[in-house]
């Protein structure tokens, strides 16, 4: 294997510095002690981090992004399995179609898609429900759970299916002994993604959300049209480190290699 030469390595930590330039920006701005956006040239203040507990408000739309993205993504991976299954196993009329159609929350920009749920759910009495939201993002991060699973259901050998229905196991027992532990990685991604779209999720959520069921993203979009100060830096640098630390804990527990790239 040839070993990278000085441009590989220069461009490389040119591109990783410019993918992490924006979140260390945050991270720095976020300790100032001044009262609009600007680095903390007289040392490090917690000002803006113990402010963030004087905006219930923020407190409130994390819990509610956090149980829409689990409720999104749990729900999305559900619907994902067979039809990943299916799609990827079987050959029947429209399977195309019914591919694209599973795919299509990919292309539709996310401003038509929430004029057209604010306008459905408004039609049949959802609007600004947690069902309504919950149901936009079950289609918005369909997808992504799918392209994993139907992946992992495509690159999975039948053999010890095969060997065990020999045996004389039932297509259940099948499923839950063999099939299942084998495509778990890619479940586990898709939910993972579904997870982390659901949650950071703004443009949609802005047309279905109310103020009882308003996101964390949103929250945060109406703070900025409002005003500018570095309490948006606070929660961001705090989302940021929740990030890494969870991404730890992947990794420690389970392996980010298994979740992200699918190896067993």
């Amino acid at each position: 294997m040839r070993k990278n030469g000085w441009i590989e390595l220069v461009f490389h930590t040119l591109f990783i510095l410019f993918i992490l330039a924006p979140l260390v920006a945050v991270v720095v701005v976020s300790f100032t002690d001044k009262g609009y956006l600007s680095v903390p040239t007289d040392g490090p203040s917690l000002r803006w981090f113990k402010a963030i507990f004087q905006y219930p408000g923020f407190i409130d739309a994390f819990w509610t992004s956090l149980y829409l993205a689990f409720a999104s993504a749990s729900i999305a991976v559900a619907a994902a399995i067979p039809a990943a299954i299916a799609i990827g196993r079987y050959r029947f009329p429209g399977r195309e179609s019914v591919t694209a159609v599973f795919m299509s929350p990919l292309m539709i920009p996310s401003v038509v898609m929430g004029v057209s749920f604010l306008r459905f759910f408004s039609e049949i009495g959802l609007s600004g429900t947690f069902i309504g939201i919950t149901m936009a993002h079950v289609i918005l991060v369909m997808p992504y759970a799918l392209r994993l699973v139907l992946a992992s259901v495509t690159g999975m050998p039948r053999d010890a299916e095969q060997a065990a229905e020999t045996l004389g196991a039932s297509r259940w027992t099948v499923f839950r002994r063999i099939t299942l532990p084998l495509i778990l990685p890619g479940i586990a991604g898709g939910w993972l993604l579904a997870f982390i779209t659901s949650f950071d999720e703004v443009t949609m959520s802005i047309f279905v959300a109310s103020p009882q069921t308003m996101t964390l993203p949103v929250r945060m979009y109406h703070h900025i049209a409002q005003t500018i100060d570095p309490l948006i830096a606070s929660i961001s640098t705090v989302l940021i480190v929740m990030t890494v630390v969870l991404m730890i804990l992947l990794d420690r527990l389970y392996g980010l290699d298994r979740v992200l790239v699918g190896k067993g």
